[in-house]
C-alpha cells in the first residue's frame, strides 16, 4: 500500500471515502483522518455496472481528499475472485475523481462487521434485522478503519 500523508500526526484533517466492491452492491463508509473513526454510509448498487451517479453525488457531498477500497484476497494471501474487477474499479476511481485510492486488504471485513452489527442488535442498540446491505457498508468502514489505523 502506498504511503500517504495523510496518516502523519502533523497532516491536516481530511476526509476519506471507503467502497467495499461487490457485484450486487458497493458498501461505503466515510470517516477523517482526524479522529480516526469511520462511519458505514448506504450501499450502492452495482449490477452491470456502479452507479456512478450515486458515486459522483457521495464524492460531490463530501468532498474526500482520499479515497480507500478494499482488495479481496482469500485466506493464504492469493488474489481472490473478485481482486481484478475490484482492482479496475479502484483505477476507474483515480480516473474520475483524480483522487489517490488507497487499496487494502479485505480479508474477513464482511465477517467482522457482520458480527458488530449483530453485536449491536443484541444489545439492543439496533432495532431492525441485519441487511446484506448494512454488512456491506459496515464492511466498508472496517477496511476504511484499517486504513486508518495503518493497516
Amino acid at each position: 500500500m502506498p504511503e500517504t500523508p495523510s496518516r502523519g500526526a502533523a497532516a491536516l484533517p481530511r476526509v476519506v471515502l471507503a467502497f467495499d466492491f461487490g457485484l450486487r452492491r458497493i458498501g461505503l463508509a466515510s470517516g477523517e483522518t482526524l479522529t480516526g473513526s469511520a462511519a458505514p454510509l448506504a450501499a450502492i448498487r452495482h449490477t452491470d455496472a456502479p452507479d456512478w451517479a450515486a458515486i459522483d453525488r457521495r464524492v460531490a457531498e463530501l468532498k474526500p481528499a482520499q479515497l480507500v477500497v478494499g482488495s479481496p484476497y482469500n485466506a493464504d494471501g492469493t488474489p481472490g475472485s473478485l481482486h481484478a474487477a475490484a482492482e479496475r474499479f479502484a483505477r476507474e476511481l483515480e480516473a474520475r475523481y483524480g483522487l489517490p485510492v488507497a487499496r487494502v486488504d479485505e480479508r474477513w471485513s464482511s465477517l467482522d462487521a457482520a458480527a458488530q452489527l449483530k453485536a449491536r442488535r443484541a444489545a439492543g442498540l439496533r432495532r431492525r434485522r441485519v441487511r446484506r446491505e448494512d454488512i456491506d457498508s459496515a464492511a466498508a468502514a472496517v477496511i476504511l478503519q484499517r486504513w486508518l489505523q495503518g493497516g
